[in-house]
């Protein structure tokens, strides 16, 4: 297997975002299988509409990154969840979590959390950076109205944080 970079992961989440990939969308059956099924208690009913954060952990595995879906440091959810993201990445010392306005420089293969963007919550989105500019960044995401898609974001309050994972990551227990 190729060693997990985020220069491959962005290749691999602009190839996915391209297909596109989608939910029950205009009439058609859902294409989601492939993403839904590292979560085994997960159906595709369950998962429409709702699968952002399960597009960046399918695009991890797919890059040969080694992440279980449900680290021990995720105390909401599993990684088919945005805000068990951001525990994640709190809670492993390897992993960057960057808040926006520190400074931080985002990079190509960089996951970004969204606060507000579709809904009035906090960890409501995510995706994975696949080209940054001057002012504006390229993600690609899952489920932008139940599509994924490449979208061009600006560098503002909808930004919550940047997750760096370090190239050849692989997840160990706490304390083994």
């Amino acid at each position: 297997m190729e060693k997990a970079t985020r220069k491959h992961l962005a290749d691999i989440a602009k190839v996915n975002a391209q297909l596109p990939l989608h939910g029950f969308v205009k009439g058609e059956a859902s294409n989601l299988y492939r993403m839904i099924r590292h979560f085994p208690d997960w159906t595709l009913e369950e998962a429409d509409g709702l699968w952002c954060a399960a597009f960046v952990y399918h695009c991890c595995i797919e890059a040969g990154f080694e992440i279980p879906i449900r680290p021990a440091e995720c105390q909401t959810c599993h990684l088919a969840g945005c805000i068990a993201w951001e525990e994640f990445a709190l809670g492993d010392e390897r992993i960057g979590y960057h808040k926006i306005g520190d400074g931080f420089v985002p990079e190509v293969g960089d996951i970004v959390l969204f606060d507000r963007v579709f809904e009035n919550c906090e960890h409501d989105h995510i995706g994975i950076v696949i080209e940054v500019r001057r002012d504006s960044i390229l993600t690609a995401e899952g489920n932008v109205g139940n599509i994924s898609a490449i979208i061009k974001r600006p560098p503002d309050e909808h930004i919550r944080a940047f997750i760096r994972l370090p190239d050849g990551y692989r997840y160990f227990e706490p304390n083994t």
